[in-house]
């Protein structure tokens, strides 16, 4: 059976929430005990299959609650999967020795650059081989949140029809889970294997000096 927007909670249909956990979730870096690795692909792999697997796991555990109580677990899956995952995002850069490069413009990069690739056109510009991201500011911030909300919101109406299948749901849910999870290594992987920068100067004019834009 369908069911209408008018019966989904509001946290569900108002994408706006949504943005504003995510502004609200990458304002804080987490710290990291890992110690730069000498092997750091290899060490980056490990960090993610484990992260990937909790990541699961959460994901399966919070959509169990069939119907209506399950789509209360929406919001706060995604919340428990953006910890799992900024926290890999965390130990990755650590593990390649540039924790300290880490800020909000490369966390919101690689948590959510696969699901809304376009948001980060004011963001991040590639010239040659470098990422360059711009310190944006709040506003900008802003408004890349609100387009990936936008994104989640719609992955996760999709998703949480799930969660009027009991069991069968969750194993879905966790399973892409796992995936979404790969998906950041992967992003993060990218980034801090190979040269980066971010651009402190003037971001409302740097749009006028862009060579080519992050694909």
């Amino acid at each position: 059976m369908r069911k209408s927007s008018s019966q989904l909670p509001a946290v569900i249909t108002d994408h706006s929430r949504v943005t504003q956990a995510i502004l609200d979730f990458v304002s804080q870096i987490p710290d990291s005990n890992v110690e730069g690795s000498h092997h750091p692909e290899r060490e980056a792999q490990r960090l993610a299959t484990r992260a990937a697997q909790r990541a699961g796991l959460t994901a399966g555990s919070l959509a169990l609650p069939p119907g209506p109580l399950g789509w209360l677990t929406v919001l706060p899956e995604l919340i428990a999967i953006w910890k799992i995952q900024a926290q890999m995002v965390s130990d990755i850069a650590a593990a390649y020795g540039q924790h300290s490069e880490l800020g909000r413009e490369q966390m919101l990069w690689c948590l959510f650059r696969h699901t809304a690739a376009q948001a980060f056109r004011d963001l991040v510009v590639r010239v040659g081989d470098r990422l360059l991201f711009r310190r944006v500011s709040y506003a900008v911030a802003e408004r890349v949140a609100k387009t990936v909300g936008i994104k989640v919101t719609q992955r996760a109406v999709g998703n949480g029809l799930s969660r009027w299948l009991p069991v069968v749901g969750a194993m879905g849910v966790g399973a892409y889970a796992y995936y979404d999870t790969g998906q950041v290594a992967r992003t993060a992987i990218a980034m801090f294997s190979a040269p980066f920068a971010t651009d402190h100067g003037d971001t409302s004019a740097s749009t006028e000096v862009e060579t080519s834009r992050a694909g």
